[in-house]
């Protein structure tokens, strides 16, 4: 992905109603930009939103009370890998998001199930207690054991100080997650890092400091690489931002097939629904109007709305601030 650094609005004003509101016109009338599904080459599927802390601003609210995103069954995740090989999507990664998803009983099965059938598997994760459980890091020894870098760990440290960090994720969050690290590391595991860019520093300075703090662990994480330290900027729905027209890609340097939804859709359980929803991204867990159908096949031919023939139109702040403006992606391909 293209890498464009995020600034925020200087004003922090707050978004105008009209904008975001029209999927073919922007509020100034110009045309949307949309983005084309290339390939599926990541799907994302959403374990729930159950997690074991709460921090202040988790873009999908996710907290020991909210179940709004149910479970996601391993049954049904068979269901869409079989749906990949059906259509031949030649999809290469399955990532795993929540909540935390090793609170999801259901998560080892599918991690197995996935790398079982040549997935490489990407779980993100905050590594505290669900993730230090003995049986889970059992399960965990055994899968590293058999797939070895298929599958790899991100572990959310939102800063690479304990004080920043247990500000956001509440304290003693810290020490926590650390311990994980530190296994998963001295086991051997294929670890990367998710940071935040809300501390008024730059680029370079947050990444000479989680280089102070992978060398003094012996974390083999590169911090000079986005892949591996992934600092994501942040996100405000209330707050203005600018709509991405058509000329925005000319303007801004910025190659549409690079946006995370040119090449990855996201799967979630709501609470509650019979089946499941896919969704263009990990970005947009509750937002009905981005609903593409319950299968990959129906995503695909989505039309009217926010989508066209599966194709889809950049109509929500989330678009503008972290997928064009902020060079955000979940991935851990470079694409």
């Amino acid at each position: 992905m293209t890498d464009i650094p995020f600034e925020p609005s200087p004003s922090r004003a707050a978004l105008t109603s009209a904008k975001f509101t029209n999927p073919e016109l922007t509020a100034k009338g110009e045309q949307r930009a949309a983005v084309t599904l290339e390939r599926l080459e990541t799907l994302w599927i959403n374990t729930g939103t159950l997690c074991n802390i709460e921090c202040i601003n988790c873009y999908i609210e996710s907290s020991p009370r909210n179940d709004r995103l149910a479970y996601f069954a391993a049954k049904d995740a068979a269901k869409l890998f079989d749906e990949i090989t059906s259509l031949g999507l030649q999809t290469q990664e399955i990532g795993f998001t929540g909540g935390e998803p090793f609170m999801n009983p259901d998560m080892i099965a599918m991690t197995d199930d996935a790398l079982t059938r040549g997935f490489s598997v990407l779980i993100l994760t905050n590594a505290m207690q669900p993730m230090q459980r003995r049986r889970i890091k059992d399960a965990l020894l055994g899968l590293k054991d058999q797939f070895g870098d298929k599958l790899t760990l991100r572990v959310s440290l939102d800063h690479y100080s304990e004080t920043l960090h247990d500000t956001e994720r509440t304290a003693g969050s810290w020490n926590h997650a650390i311990a994980g690290m530190d296994w998963l590391s001295s086991n051997g595991f294929m670890i990367t890092v998710g940071g935040r860019t809300c501390w008024n520093e730059n680029e370079a300075q947050s990444r000479e400091g989680y280089a102070a703090l992978f060398r003094e662990r012996g974390y083999k994480v590169n911090p000079a690489s986005p892949m591996e330290l992934v600092l994501f900027p942040e996100m405000d729905g209330s707050l203005d931002v600018p709509e991405i027209t058509t000329d925005c890609w000319g303007i801004l340097g910025v190659d549409p097939k690079g946006v995370m939804c040119a090449t990855s859709r996201m799967v979630v359980k709501r609470k509650g629904d019979p089946e499941a929803t896919v969704l263009p991204c990990t970005l947009l867990p509750y937002e009905d109007s981005f609903h593409m159908g319950t299968t990959l096949r129906e995503s695909m031919n989505a039309s009217g709305g926010n989508f066209d023939k599966g194709a889809v139109k950049l109509n929500h702040p989330h678009c503008a601030k972290f997928c064009v403006l902020g060079g955000g992606s979940c991935s851990v391909h470079d694409d």
